[in-house]
């Protein structure tokens, strides 16, 4: 399966392709963006970590969309749901896990919400299940996010040896 193109106001989330790596990896360069999600990758690390995108979709039917601001095609950033095999303790349930990243020119500009919405509101119709994320107890804003859309702390848990937030959004009408 590919991934759905969805649009929004402002928005369009689409399927990745080659040409949005460049992009992907400079975001991934800039402080503001790494210092929550592991530091800035080398270029190997981020193209290992980019080509996930895609066989999410393929092997799972859900994965990452690229988000493009409609008005110029910039690249805004990634959003979506996967099954990372994370080494983390105690290990996350075995649900989806919803992850997004933007890149710092998109930071405060309510993308994060408007986005995260629509990749909800598809989860919803298609998955039908429960969900989960992690988020670093000093990313504020993500956290406002996450629980703006229904998530909710379970539990702390350790992971690269830092502390970092479990959430969970429970299905629909669960």
């Amino acid at each position: 399966m590919d991934a759905p193109l969805i649009t929004t106001d402002r928005l369009i989330l689409r399927a990745q392709t080659l040409a949005d790596f460049d992009a992907a990896y400079a975001a991934g360069q800039e402080e503001r963006v790494h210092r929550y999600i592991g530091g800035p990758l080398t270029r190997a690390q981020a193209w290992e970590k980019f080509l996930r995108g895609p066989g999410f979709w393929a092997l799972l039917d859900y994965g990452l969309w690229t988000i493009e601001e409609r008005t110029s095609g910039a690249y805004v950033g990634q959003i979506g749901f996967g099954r990372f095999e994370r080494e983390i303790d105690p290990p996350l349930p075995a649900i989806p896990e919803g992850a997004w990243v933007f890149g710092p020119d998109f930071h405060g500009k309510g993308y994060g919400g408007e986005a995260l919405a629509a990749a909800l509101r598809w989860a919803d119709a298609q998955l039908n299940s429960k969900l989960c994320c992690i988020i670093a107890p000093e990313n504020e804003p993500s956290l406002r996010l996450a629980a703006r859309h229904g998530f909710a702390e379970t539990r702390r848990a350790d992971y690269h040896g830092s502390e970092t937030v479990v959430l969970e959004r429970l299905a629909p009408g669960g």
